[in-house]
């Protein structure tokens, strides 16, 4: 059996390539989801792609996949980088590492994530490229 990561898209991923397409690139989630996809299938590993944008059924999701033996989850927060405290209860309650992964830097426009404090690595700007990284990373965490 493979290694099983799940990847979670927060709040507002939906409108990727639909909008502030100056910051993020003219790619669509779908097209995130497909990058992803081959990227595991390369490193010989599972995915699981998530998206909400409710809060809830992102904690859900989580321990869903803590119950279900993930090794792992790369968590792009989008609009849940802050004033979420449920859901950073339910990030370092889980058994598996959270990475928390941003396609842009979210520093350079003065935004601060408190996902970070919970999560096990954080990769950012370097842009769709870094799930792969945020992949690889929990493959050698598991190791």
């Amino acid at each position: 059996m493979s290694t099983r990561i799940l990847v979670i898209h927060g709040a507002g991923m939906n409108m990727r390539g639909k909008a502030q397409v100056e910051v993020f690139g003219p790619l669509t989630l779908a097209d995130y989801d497909d990058f992803i996809r081959k990227s595991a299938e390369a490193l010989g590993c599972e995915v699981d792609i998530f998206h909400s944008n409710i809060e809830g059924e992102v904690i859900n999701r989580l321990y869903e996949a803590h119950d279900q033996g993930f090794a792992g989850a790369i968590f792009n927060p989008a609009g849940f980088m802050a004033g979420y405290p449920a859901l950073l209860a339910a990030i370092d309650q889980v058994s598996f590492p959270v990475w928390e992964l941003h396609l842009s830097n979210p520093a350079r426009r003065g935004r601060n994530s408190e996902v970070a404090a919970v999560a096990q690595g954080v990769v950012t700007g370097f842009g769709i490229h870094g799930y792969e990284l945020a992949l690889r990373g929990i493959l050698s965490a598991t190791k």
